[in-house]
């Protein structure tokens, strides 16, 4: 079981993410928390529903994540995978569940996650990081306090100026 940050705190694993190869095999297993690749859940949803245990669904960065909240029921995880740090697509993907869909169950980043964006990766709307193995998640901890302020508005906080100012008004 490896150690992920959720809810800005350390958090035990309990779910196993199903590798692409494992899923294309078929065969499921019986129980258990699996969080399973987005092809998968388009052919098997049925079955995977039925088994004992939550299902999640991790989007690759190519894959819309409007197709899964099209098409209830939602997962209660949805994990983004970013396949190397600098493929800042999952960043986009996560703000459209979170705005744009309303997605309220935990969302988590998977792959290549590196203590360096948490930070950002919390204000775009994950909840839940699976650090790479190199990366010391006590440590990582850290970065939620890296920054004090931010100017651009996220799914966390406003913009600044209207923090500071309020609202724009219209024209007088």
């Amino acid at each position: 079981m490896t150690t992920l940050i959720k809810g800005r705190a350390l958090a035990a694993n309990t779910w196993r993410t199903l590798a692409a190869d494992e899923a294309q095999s078929g065969e499921l297993p019986p129980t258990g928390d699996l969080i399973v690749p987005l092809s998968l859940w388009r052919t098997q949803r049925v079955a995977l529903l039925a088994r004992a245990g939550r299902t999640g669904v991790w989007l690759q960065p190519s894959d819309e994540p409007a197709e899964l909240v099209t098409s209830p029921p939602l997962p209660e995880l949805i994990a983004v995978h970013f396949p190397v740090f600098r493929d800042g697509r999952g960043y986009s993907t996560a703000r459209l569940l979170r705005e744009r869909h309303g997605f309220r169950g935990e969302l988590r980043a998977i792959g290549d996650v590196l203590r360096d964006q948490l930070f950002e990766l919390a204000r775009c709307g994950f909840d839940a990081f699976e650090l790479r193995a190199d990366q010391d998640a006590a440590e990582a901890l850290k970065a939620f306090d890296d920054f004090t302020e931010v100017y651009q508005a996220a799914t966390d906080r406003g913009p600044l100026f209207e923090r500071r100012f309020g609202p724009p008004r219209g024209n007088a």
